[in-house]
């Protein structure tokens, strides 16, 4: 999947949750700083983060994922 669909699911997804980037970079216990990049699709978000980011918002990771 390119970068550029992840990091805009994820962002989506997070705004849809009711997350800041603060809060959800706190729960994935990251920087705010590494979760903006990988919102801007400037950093490659490993399957470690993922998982994190999907267990935290409540969905499986393949939606985050998924180009549909």
């Amino acid at each position: 999947m390119e970068k550029n669909q992840l990091a805009a699911r994820v962002r989506a997804f997070r705004k849809l949750k009711g997350y800041t980037q603060a809060e959800l970079a706190e729960a994935l216990e990251v920087s705010v700083a590494v979760l903006g990049s990988i919102e801007r699709g400037t950093r490659k978000a490993d399957a470690r983060i993922l998982t994190k980011i999907s267990e935290v918002l409540g969905i499986d990771v393949q939606e985050l994922k998924s180009s549909e």
